[in-house]
């Protein structure tokens, strides 16, 4: 291989700089050029690029986001729209595609390779919902952002006699707002992993007041229910003045932690070594810190990944 590309797609996350510093210096050594796609596919269809050396990727690394920028592409979900894809690939004479997201992004991948075309996947995804890998990119930053500002929050709610809901990312995935709330030290996590008992949720509730306890904490998954409806319920039946904050896109930014830049650094590296030397077809993973490779084809049919229910009866246990 003489020229690969790389590029990001779906929602951004930190830790995809690092990644894309990480293939493109690699490519660099092995005496292969990178070119890096401009806004995933909708770039890739519009054969939007710039070519990636050393200068171009320095100072990038502890960076947040992903200066390739990156969009969602309906017109490359249709067949016509991945034969251009793929015809803009060979006409640049690139020899494999490096692509960065989440299950759809890495379902675009497994569709150009379906074509005929050697890709390699890597998971980017805060809610840490792809399956066959422990740890996706950005997770562990989102995390970060979010314990910093749940704490700034329990300090208010320490201060008066209140309930306080956060409402975190997830959609379908109940994994940042479990974490968060072991360790922020929440009374409660609301998932979509488990249907929400408001009486039981309520009658404790009445136990933390009894016992001199006014306020409470309460980490709930976007997808799990609305947070100011819930605010509403649990003013009406515990009587607590409850006040919602809804931290959104604040979770996807900021500087990557080192646990996201060193993972980035690892799937980037790992994903030119596999193209180079013939691999294809896969998504780079990790497991038990040892990185892993899983067929794009599993990937895809495996299912949404769930919360480890240890995690879940953990947040339920330490809550009380």
């Amino acid at each position: 291989m003489k020229r690969l590309a790389i590029l990001t797609s779906g929602g951004d996350c930190s830790g995809m700089n690092a990644t894309i510093r990480a293939a493109t210096r690699t490519a660099i050594a092995n005496n292969v050029e990178m070119i890096g796609y401009r806004k995933g596919f909708a770039g890739l269809l519009k054969n939007d690029f710039i070519a990636l050396d050393t200068r171009s990727v320095s100072g990038t690394l502890q960076r947040g986001g992903t200066f390739l920028q990156s969009a969602r592409s309906a017109e490359f979900r249709s067949e016509e729209g991945r034969q251009k894809a793929l015809a803009n690939l060979l006409a640049e004479k690139v020899d494999g595609l490096i692509v960065i997201g989440g299950d759809g992004s890495l379902n675009g991948a497994l569709a150009l390779e379906r074509l005929g075309f050697p890709v390699i996947g890597i998971p980017a995804s805060i809610d840490n919902d792809i399956p066959y890998t422990d740890m996706a990119l950005g997770v562990d930053t989102a995390l970060n952002n979010i314990i910093y500002a749940v704490d700034c929050i329990k300090d208010t709610a320490n201060s008066h006699d209140r309930a306080f809901i956060v409402e975190v990312m997830g959609r379908n995935s109940g994994y940042l707002a479990s974490i968060a709330a072991i360790a922020t030290g929440a009374e409660f996590a609301i998932v979509p992993e488990v249907i929400l008992d408001l009486d039981d949720m309520c009658n404790r509730l009445h136990r933390r007041y009894d016992e001199g306890r006014t306020n409470a904490l309460i980490i709930l998954a976007e997808g799990a229910g609305h947070a100011q409806e819930l605010a509403e319920r649990l003013k009406n039946s515990v009587g607590f003045e409850t006040r919602v904050t809804v931290l959104g896109h604040y979770q996807r930014g900021g500087a990557p932690t080192v646990y996201d830049r060193l993972l980035g650094s690892r799937f980037g590296r790992k994903a030119v070594e596999l193209l180079l030397c013939g691999t294809k077809g896969v998504m780079v993973g990790m497991s038990a810190s040892n990185l892993t490779t899983t067929l794009l084809e599993m990937v895809s049919t495996g299912g949404q990944k769930k919360v480890n229910d240890e995690l879940l009866r953990m947040a339920d246990i330490l809550g009380i």
